[in-house]
């Protein structure tokens, strides 16, 4: 069993700042990458950006700039820093995890966290 515990939406003024954290554990041997995702209304969910173990970082070009994801691996905590939000940022954000479950299965799994609701609005 995982899980994952994400924390830090709200209602923000546009140019505001919030930030996300979503910590996982569980049955987790590794963690290989950690992302977030979001939905708007209305809209299939997209990637916002993911982290990989190493660092390695890829965000999605409408928050460049504005967003900074990072992580805590030892906590198995990955975070969303969100500068300069606007209302189009408004969305469900859900948090992603790619984990190992032992040392001896190589397989990789997905988990999601339940997701949590950013709201730009004035």
């Amino acid at each position: 069993q995982v899980q994952l515990v994400e924390s830090g939406g709200g209602l923000v003024q546009p140019g505001g700042s919030l930030r996300l954290s979503c910590a996982a554990s569980g049955s987790i041997f590794s963690i290989s990458a950690m992302g977030w995702y979001r939905q708007a209304p209305g809209k299939q969910r997209e990637l916002v950006t993911d982290i990989t173990s190493g660092g390695s970082t890829n965000y999605a070009d409408s928050v460049k700039g504005r967003f900074t994801i990072s992580r805590d691996n030892a906590k198995n905590t990955v975070y969303l820093q969100m500068t300069s939000l606007k209302p189009e940022d408004t969305a469900v954000y859900y948090c992603k995890v790619r984990y190992r479950q032992s040392w001896y299965n190589k397989r990789e799994y997905d988990y999601w966290g339940q997701g949590t609701h950013v709201t730009v609005s004035s």
